[in-house]
């Protein structure tokens, strides 16, 4: 959403596919899931009475309309993106099918993995672990609206201090907010990095691939 306070900013969708086509052009597959918190927040909703399972499948709903803007922008790159979603709707994008999304990525095609994992209760931070997993992925990239993970709110707190690296068992014992438990103890559990960034920061994902250290990693 950009500087707005609610829906889709074109600057920023268009932002981000062009760094994506950077990473692309150095050879890496790659994989997006992506969230819908700029339209609807399934947790949010449940402080308007709003039934917590219903809510949680408006915000995975919200996920697939920022992954079809996602895709047109990219597209018009000329970087061929595919779709998938955990919740059925073949006329908008493809199921996910765990060796179609495998071969998309061997074929040179951007995967963006919409719908969260297609349940009820579990975050797109969640998702992303689980599909991580699921296609081989060697690192999640978080991206976030600051560089890296801190003690606590950068932008609340002025004296928060900024973690270069961290442990699994870091983020659950000090309850860092970067990413929810579940997400967490999956990559721990399988061994699989994290690197948390600054999305806003433009180049950022090339100069991390490129062996820059940037943001947070966090490992075992």
């Amino acid at each position: 959403m950009g500087d707005a306070d609610y829906g889709i900013d074109p600057q920023t969708v268009r932002m981000i596919a062009q760094e994506v086509k950077e990473i692309q052009e150095l050879g890496a597959e790659t994989a997006i899931v992506i969230g819908g918190g700029n339209i609807f927040r399934g947790t949010m909703a449940v402080s308007f009475g709003i039934d917590r399972v219903t809510a949680d499948y408006m915000g995975m709903l919200a996920t697939v309309i920022n992954g079809l803007a996602l895709q047109d922008s990219m597209e018009k790159l000329g970087v061929i993106t595919r779709v998938q979603t955990a919740i059925d709707m073949r006329e908008l994008a493809e199921p996910y099918i765990r060796r179609r999304a495998i071969r998309h990525l061997e074929k040179r095609r951007v995967v963006i993995f919409a719908g969260g994992t297609g349940n009820p209760y579990f975050t797109t931070d969640t998702a992303a672990s689980l599909r991580a997993m699921e296609i081989g992925a060697e690192v999640i990239m978080k991206a976030t609206k600051v560089d890296g993970i801190y003690s606590s709110d950068p932008l609340l707190d002025e004296t928060a201090e900024k973690y270069a690296d961290l442990s699994y068992i870091d983020i659950l014992k000090k309850g860092l907010k970067v990413m929810d438990a579940t997400a967490v103890s999956l990559c721990m559990d399988n061994k699989l990095p994290i690197i948390v960034f600054n999305l806003k920061e433009r180049g950022s994902i090339k100069r991390i691939l490129e062996g820059e250290r940037l943001g947070t990693l966090v490992r075992g």
